[in-house]
């Protein structure tokens, strides 16, 4: 494996706030050896161990890409979903940033299914298929299709389950 040691400037991370951890009451003892000090309830994380793992980290999605692997960028919360779709799109991965399925991962056989369910559903608006029936049974299905665009559409060209994961400010 190829290593580069991307430059991660400290300046620049301290700029974007990355420094400052969780509220001393919330935190996992875990991650103590992670934490530089603790600053009026706040615990401040120690920026060289922070720069090393994310260089690390850097070469190893750099490495996977050159190889040619599938990546899955995942950021459901509302602060990050449009930045999530946006550098997924500009990366060419798939990506999940309105609600994450159940078994999505662990599971693929349901979201599968769920997939060639939204690609039946998009092939017939775009045949006009929905103008051939009873108002509401095409209502009801643009409803389904919007509700599977909303959940699948970042996923909707995924065959099998990613190489990668990268999970983004998760809820828990």
């Amino acid at each position: 494996m190829q290593q580069k040691n991307r430059d991660i400037n400290l300046e620049e991370m301290m700029a974007a706030g990355i420094h400052f951890g969780h509220q001393t009451q919330k935190w996992n003892p875990k991650m103590s050896s992670y934490i530089f000090t603790e600053r009026r309830g706040v615990h401040i994380l120690d920026l060289t161990q922070t720069a090393r793992i994310l260089a690390e980290t850097a070469d190893l999605l750099f490495n996977a890409a050159a190889k040619g692997k599938e990546f899955l960028i995942v950021g459901t919360k509302h602060q990050v979903a449009d930045l999530v779709a946006s550098a997924a799109l500009r990366a060419q991965c798939h990506y999940v940033n309105e609600k994450w399925l159940g078994g999505m991962l662990t599971n693929w056989a349901t979201p599968e299914t769920r997939l060639r369910r939204f690609q039946y559903l998009q092939l017939e608006e775009s045949r006009g298929g929905f103008d051939r029936l009873p108002k509401q049974e095409a209502a009801n299905l643009k409803g389904q299709l919007f509700r599977l665009k909303k959940c699948l559409g970042g996923i909707q060209y995924m065959s099998d389950l990613p190489d990668i994961a990268i999970i983004t400010d998760q809820y828990e």
